[in-house]
């Protein structure tokens, strides 16, 4: 392990509805960070990533991070937080500006982005990102970074995404609570995204499927831009629950069997494969078999994954995912999972592991891990551009796009 500089620690919380993963890293040279600490708890007091019981939340938020910090031995002061949830919303939007004195400046990109953002905000929502997915000038062909070209008009293609204020609050309130200060709020599916695709994934054309406990969360990339998001209300949840009503067991040993024995493949399971089961209304136990557990997962997954075929099309995504589909959170790990989206989604499928550049401990190589530690990523590349901004004599800040999230709530 490298010696520990604290003015270089970086933290992040995953708020999820089943689990909340903490994961304490120390910023090295370039772009990469060390693993310090993990931490994991079960997430009490959310639904669909909606906070629903505070004081749960917090306990849960307090137990994930005391064993990171355990593990690394450090304290934890503040964190990126990711965010999810039915709440979320998005739209694209176009903005456009005159170019100031001839030459694209940041008070030009920062000006048209801003036009972008005038649209209708529904009440009770706000702004969380807005996200550029190409420039124009004058009429021009299409580019990614205009800063120093010449002309006259300058206009944007921004993909812009909201969030009901109250479930932002509530969420920040926990986290400040807990003893952890929010640095910034990121949408979950923008964080699994980082961890887990490659850069020519990102170029091509590639959609990003993140399986949480409350929601799955669906980004579309192209030409390194995001173009398409979705939340989904069908996630790891409904499929613990469809398992403890169809082999009448509890939840938590719906959760263990699908954890364990997960599987949506069509390919049939001999008969004698059996699990054992505790029944719901008492102590005793019961012999059912594996195949039963399948027929039982597979509608459930076809649901999901029919959804999404439904929204690509419905769309017209199709030139959006020319590289695949990329499976991520926990709910990836189902068995058959990723062959069950090429067959109904019509393109090649993975299973995204964080794409980790340095050494790390091995459970970190799981799905679970992709928000967090594309938090992380995030966290290094605001930390980039904060030291970049500072530069020249009026040491402004250029980049603001969520401290109001924060910063407003207190």
């Amino acid at each position: 392990m490298a010696k520990v500089y604290e003015d270089r620690i970086i933290t992040s919380i995953d708020v999820g509805t089943t689990k909340i993963c903490v994961l304490i890293a120390q910023h090295l040279e370039d772009d990469q960070v060390e693993i310090l600490g993990m931490g994991k708890a079960p997430s009490k007091g959310l639904r669909k990533g909606v906070v629903v019981d505070v004081a749960k939340t917090i306990h849960s938020i307090k137990a994930a991070v005391k064993e990171a910090e355990l593990m690394a031995g450090i304290t934890v002061e503040s964190a990126y937080i990711g965010i999810a949830g039915a709440h979320i919303s998005s739209v694209n939007s176009h903005g456009m500006v005159p170019i100031k004195k001839g030459e694209v400046r940041k008070s030009d990109i920062k000006s048209v982005l801003e036009a972008a953002q005038t649209i209708q905000v529904p009440e009770g929502q706000q702004i969380l990102h807005v996200l550029p997915q190409y420039f124009i000038i004058d009429g021009e062909e299409k580019v990614h970074d205009p800063l120093g070209m010449h002309g006259i008009r300058l206009e944007v293609q921004a993909h812009i995404i909201l969030g009901a204020i109250t479930s932002v609050q509530n969420l920040i309130k926990c986290c400040e609570r807990a003893g952890v200060r929010v640095r910034d709020v990121v949408l979950e599916q923008l964080a699994s995204a980082k961890a887990v695709l490659s850069k020519d994934e990102r170029e091509l054309g590639v959609g990003v499927l993140d399986i949480g406990g409350g929601t799955s969360d669906l980004a579309l990339y192209q030409n390194g831009s995001i173009r398409h998001t979705m939340i989904l209300p069908v996630a790891g949840d409904h499929f613990t629950n469809d398992v403890a009503v169809g082999l009448h067991t509890t939840l938590e040993c719906a959760q263990r069997i699908k954890e364990e024995y997960g599987n949506v493949s069509e390919e049939k399971i001999e008969s004698e494969e059996t699990i054992e089961i505790e029944k719901v209304y008492g102590r005793e136990t019961e012999e059912v078999s594996r195949q039963k557990l399948v027929d039982i997962l597979r509608p459930r997954a076809q649901e999901l994954l029919a959804l999404i075929h439904e929204e690509i099309i419905t769309n017209n995504l199709e030139t959006f995912i020319t590289t695949g589909i990329v499976l991520t959170g926990g709910g990836s790990l189902l068995k058959g999972l990723p062959e069950l989206a090429e067959e109904i989604i019509g393109v090649s499928a993975r299973v995204g592991r964080p794409q980790l550049s340095y050494d790390f401990p091995e459970t970190l190589d799981n799905p679970i891990y992709a928000t967090g530690y594309g938090l992380l990523l995030h966290a290094l590349k605001e930390q980039q551009s904060a030291m970049h901004s500072l530069q020249g004599p009026l040491a402004k800040r250029v980049y603001s796009r969520m401290k109001s999230w924060v910063s407003d709530f207190f």
